[in-house]
């Protein structure tokens, strides 16, 4: 059998620290007999500086080549003064719209030994467990035309489109129902169907695609509503889908839940489940090349490329087991360290971590 390649994509900032230990994890696997090989590729303000392009020709070839893509994070105040077009943002959009990425997921757990870490009361997040499924290819983001003009009073505005096809709702709807046939058959769809039209027609195929799933539990809730819910009474969620902007939102919300960012994985797929794989967190340039940034997001997005791309179930569920050994065993980096803990570098917690790992 030919080995699974894997195309690495530190990115900007604190990427190539958090990717450092993700390396780690694949060593071990590959030295257990695991048939993988990884090479390393530019994206974002990286690949703006070495190529000119936030995705560059190298790089498209490289993630199409591939079975599955890590990423670390893209952007940073460097940058912030690009054109658009080459800013760091576009690379990531650019490979989720070039591979068709179409299905993000984002799970949201509670660790019981980060429940301290949270802002939360421990009895409303004691026991979360949410997925997200985020659409990612089409809506406001990539919605044309766009730009900025003079409108009739003489005044400079900016529009965008949001818009979203039959096809498009279908193909994430399929997604979100069977993940949560596999879990606790209940689907909640977001969406703000009252004033766009974007969501009526949402709405419309949601409940159409939920015919084929009769036994699956199909509700629908308001975006701002699904907002104060996550806050409120988070549990009564299990897998929520929705579209891009309002999946960008809310997932990053539902991670404070869990008590950091730094804790939240995440997958995009495509139809036959390769996916690009990284934490949700961004590139942190205030604590970058300082050892300080957590890398257990990074290290359970591993663990969802194994289970997602390769079907190895197997190793997911000792990436998992290994975060819970590392939490209980007192390892903490800054952002989920309560007075008291005593703290650990990125490469100290990467460490650790593949020693729980080995056992």
């Amino acid at each position: 059998m030919s080995n699974k390649k894997i195309l690495i994509l530190p990115g900007d900032y604190i990427g190539q620290e958090i990717m450092a230990e993700a390396v780690k994890v694949l060593e071990l696997f590959k030295a257990e007999g695991v048939a993988i090989e990884w090479s390393f590729g530019h994206l974002g303000g990286a690949a703006y500086d070495a190529e000119g392009h936030p995705y560059p020709p190298s790089t498209q070839k490289a993630a199409r080549e591939a079975d599955a893509i890590l990423m670390g994070a893209v952007g940073g105040p460097k940058y912030d003064s690009l054109p658009r077009a080459v800013r760091p943002e576009q690379g990531i959009l650019g490979i989720r719209k070039d591979l068709g990425l179409f299905a993000n997921l984002r799970p949201a757990l509670a660790y019981e030994e980060l429940s301290a870490a949270s802002s939360f009361k421990p009895e409303v997040i004691a026991g979360l467990d949410i997925l997200i499924l985020r659409e990612l290819t089409g809506d406001i983001y990539f919605g044309q035309p766009r730009g900025r003009r003079q409108n009739a009073e003489g005044f400079e505005e900016g529009y965008d489109t949001m818009h979203y096809s039959v096809p498009e709702i279908e193909r994430i709807g399929h997604v979100a129902f069977q993940a949560a046939r596999k879990r606790s058959k209940r689907l909640c769809s977001v969406d703000k169907e009252n004033v766009l039209e974007t969501s009526r027609l949402w709405r419309e195929v949601m409940i159409r695609v939920g015919k084929e799933y009769p036994d699956v539990e199909l509700t629908h809730m308001y975006v701002d509503n699904a907002a104060m819910q996550l806050v409120k009474k988070p549990k009564q969620f299990d897998v929520i889908v929705t579209g891009n902007i309002f999946g960008d939102i809310l997932s990053d919300e539902a991670s404070m839940l869990a008590g950091s960012i730094g804790m939240l994985p995440s997958a995009s797929l495509d139809a036959n489940n390769k996916g690009l794989y990284e934490p949700i967190h961004g590139s942190a340039p205030d604590i970058a090349g300082q050892n300080k940034a957590n890398p257990l997001a990074t290290l359970l997005s591993v663990g969802m490329m194994f289970k997602y791309s390769f079907g190895r179930a197997d190793l997911a569920g000792r990436i998992d087991a290994a975060v819970k050994k590392v939490l209980k065993a007192g390892h903490r980096t800054g952002d989920i360290a309560q007075p008291g803990d005593k703290i650990i570098g990125t490469r100290e917690m990467g460490d650790a971590f593949v020693a729980a790992l080995k056992h």
